[in-house]
């Protein structure tokens, strides 16, 4: 939550005049359709059920810049950020890479957050009008000019529920003031108005919508409950200052800062103040999750509020204003803050992850400026933006390492175990990876080291000088930024070539004329020997004869036999006339791998003529 610019601009001037006094140095599925200001229309803030698992380590998975500084607070849906910039853009960025999807070019700076909804981003788009765009291309679907003025832009951000678009206005400004300013309610399919509710002052604070009722702060000091359908006043509850924070709603209380320090629990029902608990600054947009009220304020602080009786249970300080609405998930809270005014601008603008039952500091992000939006949960990551014109999405740096390796491989033959590291979207260059064996998938050993390329690729050459089976992976150490990680292990077959390519077969074919032509039946046999590449003859080993009609299917032909002393074999049996492809097998051991022998061509004619050719396999 941001003030308006007057206010903003006239509190920079006055932290500007105090330092120069030198008194004071200023310290992204379907279930996620529905997505807006602060995650529902109730702007509880709490993104648990959308959140993921909690960033532990806050790294830069991404950042997209655009042209102007980033005050609107994002909407994740269906895997895009939705989120305006002060260059008069709606952005849609991918929220998995930060890659623009499509933007829209507005009249005017857009500094409210986006909503979205069945299909729709509902945003103000310049001084007057709010749009609303086709989430998926970004074209027009109908727009509704509230009315406003060319010097300051809307800052409430639209809340969407039961098919009504809510948002307020800051009315016209005539020299003196704003007039006309209040609360709208447009039919989110069409546009068209159904209610306007007229204030005492602009309305800057976003609508919270709950139980039929819409809630709102307003610059006239009150906070309004109007009927959601009617826009009919049911109470008005009147605090000490100009109320820009945006209420949130819960268990029938709602909660909401005013400009007087005071964060104020109502009764939702009847407007009756619960009770206040006093901060040193203007609070920001409160968030409530589990029985407690998160909060920032312009004292510097995050405090913890028990959201029963408004005792306070902690507080953060983070040295300079929090503007920024916190968001809740899973048990962490967090928030921007706008940092340390020096050289003419904001340095050490962070954004905080904190411990949402003790406020300790989990880790922060800093950017190059004022954080005033209001982050944004969801599947894991942070989306946040900040006046550095850069919109961010902070999270877990998760490291992926992969290899590959040939299944087999001969004994003393090189071999390569390849693969990629990546960190997150990003290839992970000059890393130190250490490749690991293994005779067990258990025990590993580190055998050698390399470094990745510029792509995060990686090749290992290795090679065994004994046959068996062998496992291996790779590994990352990690460094201060992403994680460590090991590789899946491949496992390689290392086998002896001792049989490779040596069996020998001489054939002999014997005719005989017995019968009639069509009955004649030609005597076969097959002979050969089985050695090694040394020429050794290998005895008992288990020879099978095998045919084929095309030479890749291969089916057994007659029962195997065994090698001799001399590793020879010998096949005898008879052929009906036709034509046949012929080979000799040898499954192979567990210390030598299988091998076949040449591919033997016989064809037989019905008056008895035969032919042998050779092939060679």
């Amino acid at each position: 939550m941001r003030p308006s610019k007057i206010v903003s601009f006239s509190v920079v001037i006055l932290l500007i005049s105090v330092v120069f006094a030198g008194a004071v140095t200023v310290s992204a599925a379907a279930q996620y359709d529905t997505m807006q200001f602060r995650y529902n229309s109730a702007h509880t803030g709490d993104y648990s059920p959308v959140a993921g698992s909690v960033p532990s380590n806050g790294q830069l998975l991404w950042n997209y810049t655009t042209g102007g500084s980033v005050e609107s607070s994002p909407a994740v849906a269906n895997g895009v950020v939705y989120v305006g910039s002060w260059d008069s853009n709606l952005y849609a960025i991918n929220a998995s890479n930060g890659s623009r999807l499509w933007n829209y070019a507005t009249g005017g700076s857009v500094e409210s957050s986006p909503a979205v909804a069945n299909g729709v981003v509902y945003a103000w788009g310049d001084y007057s009008n709010l749009y609303a765009l086709n989430a998926t291309t970004g074209a027009n679907v109908w727009s509704y000019n509230i009315g406003g003025n060319v010097y300051f832009s809307p800052v409430s951000s639209p809340a969407v529920a039961n098919g009504v678009v809510y948002v307020g206005s800051i009315g016209q400004y005539n020299g003196g003031g704003f007039v006309n300013a209040g609360v709208y309610a447009l039919n989110a399919t069409t546009g068209a108005k159904v209610w306007n509710y007229t204030t005492g002052g602009s309305v800057h604070s976003s609508p919270a919508v709950a139980n039929g009722v819409v809630y709102v702060g307003s610059f006239d000091n009150n906070v309004y409950a109007l009927n959601a359908t009617t826009g009919a006043n049911v109470w008005t509850f009147t605090t000490g200052g100009n109320v820009e924070s945006s209420p949130a709603v819960a268990n029938g209380v709602v909660y909401v800062g005013s400009d007087d320090g005071n964060l104020y629990a109502l009764n939702a029902t009847t407007g009756t103040q619960l009770w206040n608990y006093t901060t040193g600054g203007g609070p920001s947009s409160p968030a409530v999750a589990n029985g407690v009220v998160y909060v920032g304020s312009w004292d510097g602080n995050v405090y913890a509020i028990n959201a029963s009786n408004g005792s306070k249970l902690w507080n953060y300080t983070t040295g300079s204003a929090v503007w920024s609405s916190p968001a809740v998930a899973n048990g962490v809270v967090y928030v921007g803050s706008i940092g340390q005014f020096a050289n003419r601008g904001f340095v050490n603008a962070d954004v905080y992850a904190l411990n949402a039952s003790t406020g300790t500091q989990l880790w922060n992000y800093t950017t190059g400026n004022e954080v005033l939006s209001s982050p944004a949960v969801v599947n894991g990551v942070v989306y946040v933006g900040s006046f550095d014109n850069n919109v961010y999405a902070i999270g877990n740096r998760t490291t992926t390492l992969t290899a590959t390796a040939p299944s087999t491989a001969s004994v003393n033959q090189n071999f390569t175990i390849n693969g990629t590291l990546s960190g997150s979207t990003f290839a992970l260059a000059g890393a130190t990876l250490t490749l690991q064996r293994s005779t067990d998938n258990v025990t590993f050993t580190n055998v050698s080291m390399n470094v990745t390329n510029t792509t995060g690729g990686y090749a290992f050459s290795k090679n065994e000088s004994a046959a068996g089976t062998y496992y291996y992976r790779a590994a990352y150490a990690g460094n201060d930024t992403y994680t460590n990680a090991t590789s899946n292990v491949v496992k390689v077959s290392v086998i002896a070539p001792a049989t490779t390519g040596n069996l020998l077969l001489n054939t002999h074919l014997v005719s005989t004329t017995t019968g009639s032509p069509r009955k004649m039946v030609t005597t076969y046999t097959f002979s050969g020997q089985l050695m090694t590449t040394s020429w050794t003859p290998v005895a008992n080993a288990a020879i099978t004869l095998q045919s084929s009609a095309d030479k890749v299917h291969w089916s057994a032909f007659a029962s195997p036999v065994k090698t001799n002393a001399q590793g020879a074999y010998t096949f005898k049996g008879t052929l009906k006339p036709g034509s046949y492809y012929f080979r000799t097998f040898f499954a192979g051991t567990s210390s030598t791998g299988p091998t076949a022998s040449r591919i033997i061509k016989v064809v037989l004619s019905l008056n008895g003529s035969s032919s042998v050719s050779t092939v060679v396999a």
